[in-house]
Formats: structure tokens, C-alpha cells, sequence
């Protein structure tokens, strides 16, 4: 058995527990007592903001959590978009996380290599908006 963990929730807030949605329906503190799979409604990434490689990553570990039937799919696919990404990022930064991230599927962790995605959420935004201002100057150059 591990350390209780205490989660507050507000009103409406929702978290996914073993791959049931709990919505509380007024402010109140819940004590997680043995190992369960959660995830907190406020880390829920949607579909429609899974744009870029490493979202897309984030999205496919979530659904591991969330969907507890399909964690073996999600987790090849995640580790197949993980092996991926490390061909394309260069930043040892980026690079650092998904190695540690493909670490922790091999150790049955999704949920901290959630945490170590959203970590680097930023740096992928400037990377990739240099890269979209490098790429809009050479269509200009070449007009």
C-alpha cells in the first residue's frame, strides 16, 4: 500500500479514477487510499489541442488513463510517437523528456511522463514557431 494521497475538488470539477468519471458536485476533499489510476479533470487534454507531436504523445498516454481497456493500444502508440519524435527534436531539453518519458513506460508510470510533457509544452511552442517564421521568410524570399 502506498502513501494516501489527497485531492481537493471544487464544484464541477471532474477526475477520472480507474477509468470512471467522478464529478463533484460541491467542494469536497477525497483520500485516494491504495494505487489507482487518476486523472484530475484540469490535465484533460482535448482532441482539438492535440496539434503537435508532443500533445499528440500527451493525448495518447492520457488515454491510457482514461480508458483503462485500451492501455495496451494507447501505449504501443505512444511509444511509437515517442520513438518518433526523438528522430525529429533536437533541443536536449525535449530530447531529456522523452527518453525519461519512455522510461516511465517501461517502469508502468503514464502518469509522471504526463507531468514531464506538459513541463516542455512551452519550449515545443517556440520551436515550432520558429520553425513556422523560418519557413513563411523563405516562401517570402523565394515570391
Amino acid at each position: 500500500m502506498t502513501a494516501t494521497l489527497s485531492l481537493l475538488l471544487k464544484a464541477g470539477d471532474r477526475i477520472y479514477l480507474n477509468g470512471a468519471v467522478i464529478r463533484a458536485d460541491r467542494k469536497v476533499r477525497i483520500e485516494v487510499l491504495n494505487d489507482a489510476t487518476f486523472l484530475l479533470g484540469t490535465h484533460i487534454l482535448q482532441p482539438e489541442d492535440a496539434r503537435t507531436p508532443l500533445r499528440q504523445l500527451y493525448f495518447a498516454l492520457q488515454a491510457m488513463l482514461m480508458e483503462p481497456s485500451q492501455a495496451k493500444t494507447a501505449e504501443t502508440l505512444a511509444r511509437r510517437m515517442a520513438a518518433a519524435a526523438l528522430t525529429v527534436f533536437e533541443n536536449q531539453d525535449i530530447v531529456a523528456t522523452l527518453i525519461a518519458v519512455l522510461g516511465d513506460l517501461d517502469a508502468a508510470r503514464p502518469y509522471p511522463a504526463l507531468k514531464r510533457l506538459r513541463q516542455v509544452f512551452p519550449l515545443e511552442a517556440l520551436i515550432l514557431a520558429a520553425a513556422d517564421t523560418s519557413v513563411s521568410s523563405l516562401k517570402e524570399n523565394a515570391a
